[in-house]
């Protein structure tokens, strides 16, 4: 499956999937729940430089993906 972010403007709420971005709801919720889990423990932290932090949770993931270990 590929993934596809949403498309501005064109999100839905009718059915099981958005005809924006084609993810279920259920997929759309849990990416943002999980987007907001970082969020929050970057403002806990008290991060000054968030786009390092950003860069570096992207790259972890990708990593960890490539070489799951």
């Amino acid at each position: 499956m590929k993934f596809n972010p949403c498309v501005a403007g064109q999100c839905t709420t009718e059915g099981t999937h958005c005809e924006g971005c084609g993810r279920t709801h259920e997929e759309i919720a849990e990416t943002k729940r999980l987007v907001m889990a970082l969020v929050g423990f970057a403002q806990r932290q008290g991060y000054e430089n968030i786009e390092d932090f950003s860069t570096f949770v992207g790259k972890s993931v990708l990593s960890k993906l490539r070489n799951p270990s």
